[in-house]
């Protein structure tokens, strides 16, 4: 029996509706947001933009009150949206939905949570390439991502 081809006319409903895009506005995190859009416009999928603030925890001994970490954090989030909202109409114009997210917590954790919140069906992440003991020292925020995530991961170098 032969099997019947789908037409190219006819388009398959779009499997990718959801495109979470973790940004810490280095060119590495841009060029994976470049591949996001180009992906984007293909699925006409809606792009999550996520910065992480990564929580700052000062010993009590340093001198630092702890009334100033909160005000840090809020400060870091505050412009951690402004650059999104300008990177988002950079790269992406108006040309997709776009959803902007700003949590404070340890990087890889809270992309993981981002993904299950919005429900994506890919992240897009970049990685910045350390190996050895810049592996160790600076993390592996794209491996632990890639390791725990509720969907597929793309990973840009």
């Amino acid at each position: 029996m032969k099997e019947k081809k789908p037409s190219p006319a006819a388009k398959p409903k779009a499997l990718i509706r959801r495109i979470l895009v973790p940004v810490d506005f280095s060119e590495h995190s841009k060029g994976a947001l470049r591949y996001a859009v180009d992906l984007g416009l293909i699925f006409d999928a809606e792009l999550i933009l996520v910065f992480v603030v990564e929580s700052v925890g000062y010993p009590a001994d340093l001198g630092y009150d702890q009334a100033v970490i909160p005000a840090i954090e809020r400060d870091l989030s505050e412009r951690g949206k402004t650059e999104l909202s300008r990177l988002a109409e950079e790269y992406i114009g108006g040309k997709l939905a776009v959803k902007l997210n700003v949590p404070a917590g340890r990087p890889f954790v809270e992309i993981i949570r981002a993904a299950r919140e919005f429900d994506a069906d890919m992240i897009i992440i970049a990685t910045h390439g350390h190996t050895g003991v810049e592996h160790i020292l600076f993390g592996g925020t794209a491996e632990k991502v890639v390791r725990k995530a509720p969907c597929p991961v793309l990973v840009v170098r």
